[in-house]
């Protein structure tokens, strides 16, 4: 399969002014406020699949759903399931089949290592689709698995590895970080990328698309891959 099957990726992030995207403590950070939560929902709505890491399903316990029923009622109509097809990915296959991920929305995806399908066994049947993609995780090869399964579009969540990996990959179209008026200033907590090689370095400029005001977040759009090719 040629990667000009692969979908649309764009890397979805909220960040507080000193790079955060969440702080230490037991209880998630509210970064973004309802005019940017409506924004992400409405991306959502307009993506094939959304896609978070093992990690961010563990700790934040999220259902990832388009929550506007207009929004779901145009993607019946122009033909689309209700919600997005939901995927995450898990080296080691330590997922938890009561988490609200599964049991909310459409169809479910994992993608994991030969070690990691052997791990989850049957705790996911009936709940999702697994999908060992070797003895590693390729995110190269998991574009193309879902670019032969119809997705255009696929949105990403996070978190942070999920991020930093698929930018270090160069397989990044699309990010959106919205920074929030906030100061964590924690060394304890996650920020938005690891340190990673990532292509071309500190001399590489990412191409700026767009800069917008939403409620109090400050909402940058860049290229990344635009600054290689382009």
């Amino acid at each position: 399969m040629s990667a000009a099957t692969r979908p649309h990726v764009l890397l979805s992030v909220a960040v507080s002014l000193d790079g955060y995207i969440d702080n230490a403590s037991d209880e998630r950070l509210r970064l973004s406020g309802d005019a940017d939560f409506d924004r992400v929902d409405e991306v959502r709505a307009e993506s094939d699949a959304i896609l978070v890491g093992a990690q961010t399903l563990r700790r934040d316990n999220p259902r990832l759903l388009v929550k506007s029923a207009e929004r779901r009622a145009v993607r019946r109509t122009a033909g689309k399931p209700e919600y997005p097809l939901k995927v995450t990915v898990t080296a080691t296959g330590d997922l938890d089949a009561e988490l609200r991920f599964w049991h909310d929305g459409g169809a479910k995806l994992v993608y994991t290592t030969d070690a990691g399908a052997a791990t989850l066994g049957d705790r996911l049947a009936g709940l999702a689709e697994v999908v060992a993609l070797g003895p590693d995780i390729d995110l190269a090869a998991l574009l193309d698995d879902l670019g032969g399964r119809g997705v255009d579009r696929l949105m990403v969540e996070g978190g942070t590895g999920i991020h930093t990996a698929f930018l270090a990959a160069d397989l990044a179209d699309e990010l959106h970080v919205a920074v929030a008026p906030i100061l964590v200033g924690d060394a304890g907590a996650p920020r938005f990328l690891h340190p990673a090689e990532f292509p071309g370095g500190a001399g590489r400029r990412l191409d700026l698309v767009d800069v917008a005001r939403v409620g109090d977040i400050a909402l940058l759009r860049y290229a990344p891959r635009a600054s290689v090719t382009g």
